[in-house]
């Protein structure tokens, strides 16, 4: 019991309602084919609901008891746990509810809650009120639903074209209700639903609010009767009623009755149609296949008995309540009787058939054919059914075709009745008041019956039967293939009747004779027929009977009576001066003769508009001149109705632009408006005094609106500018003065009889004005006065139509005043809902007003600035600042407001609301105009909320339909859903611009967010939590998100694409902005799961529009980026990971767990992943098949093929009528070329051009064709672009920005192989379009470089103990090589993707920077980027030098395997070589010229290649080709570039940043030997001695040390970009020397000479005083290179990272170290060189040791000059440094040790040291990144202090080793070989040599103390000898040498020089001894 006390959340009286019909419309109207299932089962399941149609639930005790209870105990809701209480109020609402609708307290309960749910959608309505529009909604639905499911069925009137399997689905349900008696209960339900009553219980208990929601509850009530109605009709026509049922639809008929105004209404004239199908046997004429099958359903002949009861029935002369419908059904059954007569078999039923004339008899005395007038043809509803029309046609042409005699009788009847009103009049009685008009009904019924044709049905065309063939071709006659048939039996009988009829017509069926013809004359060929009837009728040889003029009914007769009457009336003309002639007795034309004028007139008129043949004939004959006549008569004094009709006819000949012309100019004569004024003329005469004094009077208007008809046709049709030119200035001024001055302005101040005249007059009017505004354009020309000549005097024209309104509209006039003051009025009169007279008029005047500002706010800037450039002194105001003006009636700015206000009315009025929302979007791009609209939209709360209210009802709006290929002429139900669906495009567009102005904005009102605070502090709510409102974002939301839930994704993406589109660009521009973004992205990931449920249905590849397609996809994805972005930085993993999986998984998606639960999974999946894969179950990757979705070819139009014009011009101006779109694509603008063309073909001369015209407008068209397609060509382009973008977008951002462990490194490769393999397929095809290259290039230079990373990183990862003999890592790659047992599994090759798919991807590579061909030198940019990323990937790492990988011998490590890393260097280079020069042709031709980025990349590849090239191909290209000797050469260009960077503010630094690129090039070739021998036979040397800019060395600044602590600027200082390109210069000297072994002498001689070429730098830099990183490299450098010029033997390079500006210690250490080094090498290789013997040492040092004392003490920083340079140095110098670098030594070394220690257990560190690591790394952020980074960014670190450490001990050694050498050496000397005292020979044994150095030494050393030695100055006593040897021993003691020995255990010998130092010690030892001894 319990269960069923609960509620259903969703109202069932309501939801499961609505929920069928949608099923319903899907299945039967969208025909989706997975809907017919679900109809299946909602049918099934809803039977009840059918079959007890409008049953509501019954009240209920025990349901009154329990919700009475509810406000304590509570009601238990379905599908929620718990119970929930509700209010009191809810409570007593629920019981009035029940009462008002006699339902079940429950079900009023859940109406109750639906309407509160439903709330926001229906905003100022309270929840009873809203309940009371979803009762009745959900009442409306299931009638829809049941007429819709009849409507599909079987039958014999139409078929939808559905499946059979669904008709049959329908059929057999519609039976079954059809048994149970639906007929009966739907006539009950019609008869007792009644607006009246319900409306009167609503409002007893205050069921009704606004009128908005009157209207609606009256409109659902009346849909209701409506469409249960329509059923009953609609099942008729499918398959007519049993016996019973249509007894019962008859008795229902008797108690009918009209409405007030005479008519039936829709749903009466529903059921009577039913009743007339049931009657229907006109399948029985047709001979078609199924007529058998149809016979047999029929119950009229299945059924005993049907016939004789319906008979019966029919003939009980009973009155009905409506005898004109009791006639009708009569009739129709008379005229079945006689269609069922004709059967064969029928004799059985020959008493019935017989009655039928007596039926059909008793049909017409109760006036049939007046009731068929004026209560059916005439009600409203009747136009708008297509089988409505065809019914009423069928029953008039069976009567016409079946019962000829019937016919013949009411004509006789007429004759007869004629004669008897003939001979009355002749004897002056009354005519007999009882004579009946049968005859006169029946052509009046034809007339109305054919006049509208909506359908275009041309149902006429039976009435004409084409006597002689058609010969025209332009009017396809009915039988015009098959001219000799014969036409059907039906149709000779109906055209015999029309001809007939109109023989010896009597007078009284002349007018309807007349109006029958127009009826049947309305139609395109119908026009024809008759026009052709009425010519034959006025031929001489027709029967001649009625006097000469022939028929009374020609055109013969007709215009030789207007010729007559204009004869006549013109001798009646007064004198002009005789003003009372108005008023005098019209004797002209009678009353009867006026309106059969006005028949005829209108018969001409519908005749001239439809067929253009018959208005050129007429207008061309020569006897009738209808045009002049009718001008002629026009001027006389007749009735303003007739002048009104003649004016009307005229407007139909004027739709012909021939004739259009002309008629102008006699207008002009005829002065119908007075232009002209006579000098003698006192009174002004035409159309404005008519309506100033007639008219006006008369409170009637027809002449005015006549007149203004004519010009509206006329304008349209051929536009005169020399009108009136010879009798006054030409132009159109008066008439436009006319309708603007008298017609427009004063409207609203006249006296209108017909109060719906007065829209009438407004709608004529501005339609004119509208139109002139279309066709204006603004040109240069209008705002130049032109002058004519008129009278012998010069007089200035008038100015274009257009521009005389444009100039109105664009000032405070009372032309826009009045129209804004229409507007306000109108959406006054629209708030009421309402209907009032001419409301349609009203509608159509608003619409026009709209139009008209829309126009000028479109023309403006182009007029505006074309009257800047004139000289005109005309003042006007952008019109979107006029609007801004207060509004005189309000005293408020509320002009635009009222515009928007239109758009509240979008259901009722769609193209106002159209023209509203065009406005507002025109008007908004202006950024100062926004805020103020902001003001005046939320100044007034409950306009505020309408505004709001009515842009969410647009958006809303379900019957929006995007039209792809929208046509001309689509039926009224397309164009309104095209109307709305436009409405929503100018919503959004104006939503977009609105987010681009700052806030407050529009957007941001409409979209709901905060306007009076921060736009961040927003906070989105669903629509009615926490009282927020439904706004546009909601909207927007639920357009995106209707069928995410299904399989086919969004709907709006396959029926509305550009709208679909457009939502995406605003969400996107929602999360994109930093003010919206926040509160977006909340709202989007917390209540709506937005991203993930749209992502999950990409790709949108929808072949028909695809251009739509790939900017959704774009939007999305751009998206889904900022998304991933912002949740990775805010660290929410599960969001993240939750899409990353969504884009990247390539297993079958399972449904996802909550979050959180999946971690077992997710660990397991990747192991499965790898061990059992089962092929099958892998999908593509969502990221993949997006890709795959964008199509890379573009089909190119063919190019022009033209005859006429010439191609290159034709190309010209299609260049120039290009311009920018809203979206920033270049296309051209199609109707502005059209107009150029146009105006081309105009201007050509002669007549050979007329002749030529139709052949150049072709091709004007074939050029038009041309430019649509390339427009598109561009815009797709464009859109492949975008959306390349946008995935390279999505792309980069899962890569770099979302935490690195949320994918497994092997599935990151794996993606990222995928990605690139797949982009460069796609851009590697043939037809890829070029216009893609540089996205794609962009997307490979990205993945390449985290394939990279990836790779890279991955052979980092394991750090196991290092195994002894073993660097740690070549572990984990030696595993996959030497594959020792149970490795295989580790590692397949290189990396988790193998080996082959890295070549797989070099090769695509090199594919792609091939393809790019000559061109493209940026893409190749990207690629070169891309290429050296991917030859990092076979570099070694960093690895930690552990002092201990030299325990292998030379033999070991020659003869081991390759490891990983050579054999995959080895296969690229490969690889690379297989290219050949086609490759090295690009790479070097981009190094050497194009853009500086390109060169520099192009350098580094070469750099690398050139590195990794054991052949040394590449080498011996770029010297054979010359590229090397052009890139050695361009050092001289860079010389001169180069020396304007050392100026305090440098102009660009690209200049040095190429310069560093090359010199790296060169330094990298100069490594090779084979390369230092080209560059010196390049002379690269000499290049850089000539170079100038070396000498420009800016003065430094005394900083010491700290001077590199200033914060660090991009832009270096001068000193800085001086050194940056000193030192490659150095450097280049350096490796030069070090590599050309057999050059050596040549190399040295050119290094000498760039050093003496630059000797005042090489000084400055020698003697520098200033401490700092920089200089000491200077020094570093140049010492190094001093040394090596000394000497041919290379004794090891020190390569030393100089850029990396981390830590200024380390470098400063290394940089002072090699210093030493280098001047240490530079004395041993003096010594060496200069001393054959031992005998004759060269000594550098005094035999002094004091400095190794005085320096012992309190250590000084070595940093200060050691002696003074002028006194030679002593030997304690080196002594010092022994000592200094062996202590140095040990604290490198323990250093060095314990980071190894850190490094190998980077885990255990602890978190604080672990951040100071990585802080030194990346400064910032560090707190942001993932554990596994941190770990990552410390490993880095500490292997760079590693490397550091074990650099600075191979220079401590390198020290030790030397110093010792040279302390032996000195030694040796002075303790064994010095002569003391002044035995000068044994000093300078050694001049010889000294001479040959002593160019060198003089200019590099000018300070070298040698020179002292020659001078003899110093002398070496024994005195010295002696001390130097008490010092030596002294200070060389034991504690020194243990030292120097144990450097050697620890250091050396891991190096393998094994013993040096020993032996050294050894001999120094045994010198001290042997000396002291």
């Amino acid at each position: 019991m319990a269960a069923l006390l609960a509620v259903n959340s969703a109202a069932s009286l309501w939801g499961p309602y609505k929920d069928i019909w949608q099923t319903v419309v899907n299945g039967i109207w969208k025909r989706q084919p997975e809907a017919i299932h679900l109809l299946d089962q909602v049918l099934k399941k809803h039977k009840p609901d059918f079959i007890s149609l409008y049953r509501n639930p019954p009240k209920n005790v025990q349901q009154h008891e329990k919700i009475q209870k509810a406000s304590t105990e509570g009601v238990a809701i379905q599908g929620q746990q718990g119970t929930r209480l509700l209010p009191e109020q809810l409570i007593r609402e629920a019981f009035i509810l029940s009462d008002l609708f006699d339902i079940g307290e429950l079900a009023a309960v859940e109406l109750l809650l639906a309407g509160e749910h439903q709330q926001p959608h229906f905003p100022g309505l309270t929840r009873g009120l809203v309940a009371v529009l979803l009762y009745w909604d959900g009442k409306r639905c299931i009638a829809n639903s049941l007429r819709a499911l009849i409507q599909s069925r079987r039958g014999k009137t139409w078929t939808l074209e559905l499946s059979t399997e669904l008709v049959s689905m329908t059929t057999r349900f519609t039976d079954e209700l059809m048994e149970q008696g639906l007929t009966q209960k739907i006539l009950t339900l019609v008869s007792h639903i009644n607006v009246n009553n319900e409306f009167e219980k609503l409002q007893r208990e205050r069921g009704l609010g606004s009128e908005k929601h009157r209207k609606e509850v009256s409109d659902l009530i009346k849909e209701c009767r409506q469409s249960l109605a329509e059923s009953l009709f609609v099942w008729t026509c499918q398959s007519p009623l049993n016996r019973d049922d249509t007894l019962i639809l008859i008795s229902y008929l008797e108690k009918v009755t009209v409405e007030a105004d005479g008519l039936l209404d829709c749903v009466n004239l529903s059921l009577l149609m039913a009743l007339l199908y049931c009657f229907d046997v006109s399948f029985l004429e047709q001979s078609t296949e199924d007529r058998e099958d149809l016979m047999l359903q029929l119950p009229l002949l299945t059924e005993r008995q049907y016939i004789a009861t319906i008979h019966t029935r029919l003939q009980d002369s009973q009155p009905w309540k409506l005898p004109g419908l009791q006639a009708t059904v009569r009739l129709a059954w008379a005229l079945t009787l006689r269609g069922i007569s004709q059967l064969s078999d029928v004799t059985a039923l020959a008493e019935f058939t017989e009655a039928d004339e007596a039926m059909a008899e008793l049909a017409i005395a109760d006036d049939v054919f007046l009731f068929l007038t004026e209560s059916v043809v005439g009600s409203e509803n009747f136009y708008q059914e297509e089988f409505y029309i065809r019914k009423i046609h069928n029953l008039t042409t069976d009567f016409l075709a079946l019962m000829p005699m019937k016919v013949k009788q009411l004509r006789n009847r007429a004759d007869e009745d004629a004669r008897m009103i003939h001979m009355s009049i002749q004897m002056g009685n009354e005519p007999p008041i009882s004579l009946r008009r049968d005859l006169e009904h029946l052509m009046l019924l034809i007339a109305e019956l054919y006049r509208k044709d909506p359908f275009n049905l041309e149902l006429a065309l039976e009435y004409w039967c084409p006597s002689e063939p058609l010969q025209s071709s332009t009017i396809m006659g009915s039988y015009l293939g098959v001219a000799h048939q014969r036409p059907p039996q039906r149709q000779v009988v109906l055209s015999k009747f029309v001809r007939q009829m109109g023989d010896l017509l009597p007078s009284t069926i002349y007018i309807p004779y007349l109006k029958m013809l127009r009826g049947l004359a309305s139609g395109p060929q119908c026009a024809h027929y008759c026009f052709s009837l009425l010519k034959v009728n006025g031929s001489s040889h027709a029967e001649n009977i009625q006097g000469t003029g022939g028929s009374p009914v020609s055109w013969e007769h007709f215009f030789r009576s207007l010729m007559l009457y204009h004869e006549h009336l013109r001798k009646d003309l007064p004198s002009a001066d005789s003003v009372q002639y108005r008023h005098l007795p019209l004797r002209g034309i009678t009353q009867k003769e006026q309106d059969g004028l006005i028949s005829f007139l209108q018969l001409t008129t519908t005749i001239v508009k439809w067929s253009e043949n018959a208005r050129l004939a007429l207008c061309e004959h020569p006897q009738w001149t209808p045009v002049i006549v009718i001008l002629g008569l026009l001027q006389c004094s007749i009735p303003p109705i007739l002048k009104a009709e003649l004016l009307e006819t005229l407007t139909a000949f004027g739709k012909s632009p021939e004739i259009a012309a002309s008629l102008w100019q006699s207008l002009e004569y005829a002065q119908i408006l007075q232009t002209v004024r006579a000098p003698g003329q006192r009174q002004a005469t035409g159309i404005e005094v008519e309506l100033n004094e007639v008219e006006s009077r008369c409170e009637e208007y027809p002449l005015t609106r006549a007149f203004c008809r004519l010009i509206s046709t006329l304008v349209e049709s051929s536009f005169p500018s020399n009108l009136g030119a010879g009798l006054r200035p030409p132009g159109f001024d008066p008439y436009l003065q006319f309708l603007r001055d008298t017609v427009f302005l004063r409207f609203r101040t006249r006296a209108y009889r017909i109060a719906a005249e007065k829209w009438e007059v407004a709608e004529v009017v501005l339609e004119v004005f509208y139109k002139l505004l279309r066709d204006y354009e603004p040109q240069l020309e209008d705002f130049a006065d032109q002058y004519v000549e008129l009278q012998g005097e010069e007089i200035i024209a008038h100015k274009p139509p257009g521009f005389s309104l444009m100039y109105h509209l664009l000032n405070e006039s009372p032309m826009l005043e009045l129209s804004l003051s229409l507007l306000e009025e109108g959406v006054k009169q629209l708030d009421t809902y309402a209907p009032f007279p001419g409301k349609m008029h009203l509608e159509k005047a608003v619409q026009y007003c709209l139009a008209l500002l829309n126009l000028t706010l479109q023309k403006e800037n182009l007029f505006m600035d074309l009257l800047r450039e004139s000289h005109l002194s005309l003042i006007v105001t952008p019109l979107e600042q006029l609007l801004q003006g207060i509004n005189p009636r309000t005293k408020k700015a509320d002009n635009v407001v009222n515009v928007a206000r239109y758009l509240y009315h979008g259901n009722s009025n769609p193209e106002l609301a159209f023209e509203s929302a065009k406005i507002l979007c025109c008007i908004s791009c202006n950024s100062n105009i926004q805020i103020k609209l902001v003001g005046d939209f939320t100044h007034d709360q409950s306009i505020s909320q309408k505004l709001m209210a009515g842009f969410v009802e647009c958006l809303d709006n379900e019957d929006a339909e995007e039209l792809i290929n929208p046509e001309d002429d689509l039926e009224s139900e397309k164009k309104q859903s095209r109307i709305h669906h436009e409405t929503k495009i100018h919503i959004l567009n104006l939503l977009i611009t609105s987010l681009e102005c700052s806030p407050p904005n529009l957007a941001l009102y409409f979209l709901g967010y905060e306007l009076k605070k921060p736009v961040s502090t927003t906070n989105l709510q669903d629509p009615g939590v926490l009282g927020c409102p439904r706004t546009c974002l909601h909207a927007i939301l639920n357009i995106l998100e209707k069928g995410t839930e299904m399989r086919t994704g969004p709907t709006a993406v396959l029926e509305s694409p550009h709208l679909a589109e457009l939502c995406y660009q605003v969400i996107y521009q929602l999360c994109a902005c930093s003010d919206t973004s926040g509160p977006t992205m909340r709202y989007l990931r917390t209540s709506q799961d937005f991203l993930f449920s749209q992502l999950q249905h990409l790709p949108f590849s929808i072949k028909e529009h695809e251009i739509s397609a790939l900017n959704q996809m774009s939007w999305l994805m751009k998206t889904a980026s900022i998304e991933l972005r912002v949740t990775s930085l805010n660290r929410q993993r599960s969001h993240t990971q939750r899409l990353l999986h969504l884009l990247l998984d390539d297993m079958p998606v399972k449904p996802y767990l909550a979050d959180g639960e999946g971690g077992m999974e997710d660990e397991s999946r990747s192991i499965s992943a790898f061990l059992h894969i089962d092929i099958a179950s892998k999908v593509r990757r969502k990221i993949l098949s997006i890709l795959d979705s964008i199509d890379f070819s573009q089909e190119i139009p063919e190019p022009l093929q033209l005859d006429f014009f010439d191609r290159a011009q034709v190309e010209q101006v299609i260049a120039n009528c290009e311009h920018k779109n809203a979206r920033g694509q270049i296309i051209c603008n199609v109707k502005y070329l059209h107009r150029v063309l146009v105006a081309e073909v105009n201007a050509l001369p002669g007549m050979a051009a007329i002749g030529q015209r139709p052949l150049l407008m072709e091709e004007i068209n074939t050029i038009l064709q041309y430019v649509v397609e390339r427009n598109k060509l561009l815009q797709c382009l464009h859109a492949k672009r975008h959306a390349l973008e946008s995935w390279r977008q999505l792309v980069e951002i899962i890569l770099t920005a979302c935490p690195q462990d949320l994918i497994q490194a092997e599935d990151r490769q794996l993606i990222i192989r995928d990605l690139l393999q797949d982009v460069h397929d796609k851009i590697l095809d043939d037809d890829a379009a070029q216009e893609l290259m540089p996205v794609v290039a962009g997307a490979v230079f990205t993945l390449t470089a985290h394939l990279s990373q990836s790779v890279r990183t991955e052979q980092k990862r394991p750090l196991a103990v290092p195994v002894p003999g073993h660097s740690q890592y070549v572990l984990m790659l030696d595993g996959s090589f030497t594959s020792s047992p149970g490795s295989e599994g580790i590692s397949v090759g290189f990396a988790s993707i193998g080996d082959s798919s890295l070549h797989i991807i070099l090769k695509k590579l090199l594919d792609f920077i091939l393809k790019t061909g000559g061109g493209f030198q940026r893409v190749r940019t990207h690629l070169y980027g891309s290429l050296l990323y991917y030859l990092q990937i076979a570099q070694r790492p960093d690895e930690p030098d552990t002092l201990e990988a030299a325990k292998k011998t030379m033999w070991e490590r020659l003869t081991a395997p390759e490891d990983a890393f050579s054999k995959l260097q080895r296969e690229n280079m490969a690889i690379i070589e297989s290219y050949g020069a086609a490759l090295m042709e690009v790479v070097c031709r981009d190094a050497c010229d194009g853009h500086e980025i390109g060169r520099m990349l192009a350098l580094a590849l070469l750099d690398r290649i050139v590195s990794v090239d054991k052949q040394q191909q590449w080498l011996l290209y770029l010297s054979n080709s010359g590229y090397l000797k052009v890139l050695v050469d361009s050092l001289a260009d860079d010389d001169f570039t180069l020396q304007s960077l050392l100026t305090p503010q440098p102009p660009l630094l690209k200049a040095l940043y190429t310069y560093e690129s090359k010199m790296a090039f060169l330094t990298r070739v100069a490594k090779i030997q084979q390369g230092a021998l080209e560059l010196l036979r390049s002379g690269v040397i000499v290049r850089l001695a000539q170079c100038q800019v070396y000498d420009m060395r800016p003065e430094t600044h005394h900083q010491g040390m700290f001077g590199m602590r200033d914060p660090p600027v991009f832009i270096p200082a001068p000193v800085e970009r001086y050194r940056q390109i000193l030192l490659p210069a150095l450097q280049l000297c350096q490796v030069i020397l070090t590599s050309s072994m057999a050059q050596h002498l040549q190399a040295a001689g050119q290094v000498l000479q760039f050093l003496i070429s630059h000797s005042d730098t090489i000084q400055a830099i020698l003697r520098c005083q200033d401490v700092s990183a920089g200089s000491l490299q200077e020094l570093a450098f140049l010492t190094g290179i001093i040394s090596k010029a000394a000497l041919p033997g290379v004794l090891g390079e020190f390569d030393i990272d100089i850029n990396e500006g981390t830590q200024m210690e380390l470098q400063g250490h290394i940089g002072r170290f090699q210093i030493c080094a280098n001047v240490m090498e530079y004395c041993q290789s003096l010594m060496l060189q200069c001393a054959p013997t031992f005998q004759h040492t060269v000594c550098l040092f005094t035999p002094s040791l004091s400095e190794s004392t005085n320096r012992d003490g309190p250590r000084q920083d070595t940093q200060a000059p050691v002696v003074p340079y002028w006194r030679l140095p002593g030997l304690g110098i080196i002594v010092y440094l022994l000592k200094q670098n062996a202590n140095d030594f040990f604290s490198y070394y323990d250093s060095h040790r314990q980071n190894v220690n850190k490094l190998q257990n980077v885990e255990q560190l602890p978190p604080d040291e672990i951040k100071e690591l990585c802080q030194s790394v990346m400064p910032a952020g560090v707190d942001k990144i993932s554990t596994a980074q941190k770990y990552v960014l410390a490993r880095r670190r500490l292997v760079k202090l590693i490397n550091n450490r074990a650099k600075l001990l191979s220079l401590c050694s390198y020290i030790i080793e030397t110093c010792l050498f040279i302390l032996w050496r000195h030694l040796e000397y002075y303790l064994l070989h010095c002569t003391p005292t002044d035995s000068q020979d044994s000093l300078l044994t050694s001049r010889t040599p000294f001479k040959s150095r002593r160019l060198q030494v003089q200019d590099s050393f000018s300070s070298e103390p040698n020179l002292d030695f020659r001078n003899g100055k110093n002398r070496v006593s024994q005195h010295d000898i002696d001390q130097l040897q008490i010092e030596a021993t002294n200070s060389f003691g034991e504690s020194l040498q243990k030292k120097l020995l144990d450097i050697e255990g620890l250091y050396s010998k891991v190096r393998s020089r094994y013993t040096f130092i020993q032996a050294l010690v050894r001999r120094i030892r045994g010198l001290l001894r042997v000396s002291r001894t």
